[in-house]
């Protein structure tokens, strides 16, 4: 099973960023989406972002993720 998550993008240097999972942040490859900027939601895989989202989507999904964790608490 693959998992693919929705970030943030909070900070960028070349060809890495640092982005924001609601709280939890981490430095991705933006090798594959050399087009996004500091703001934009992206989908991560593997270390990887690999798809530009809206920001609607992304906040829906990283809400249905929190709903999850709080209820297996």
């Amino acid at each position: 099973m693959c998992l693919s998550v929705p970030a943030k993008i909070m900070k960028l240097e070349k060809d890495k960023a640092l982005v924001d999972f609601g709280g939890s942040q981490r430095e991705v490859s933006m090798m594959l989406l050399p087009e996004a900027k500091i703001g934009d939601y992206v989908l991560v895989h593997a270390g990887f972002a690999i798809q530009l989202l809206e920001e609607s989507d992304a906040k829906k999904t990283l809400e249905a993720f929190k709903e999850i964790y709080e209820n297996e608490k």
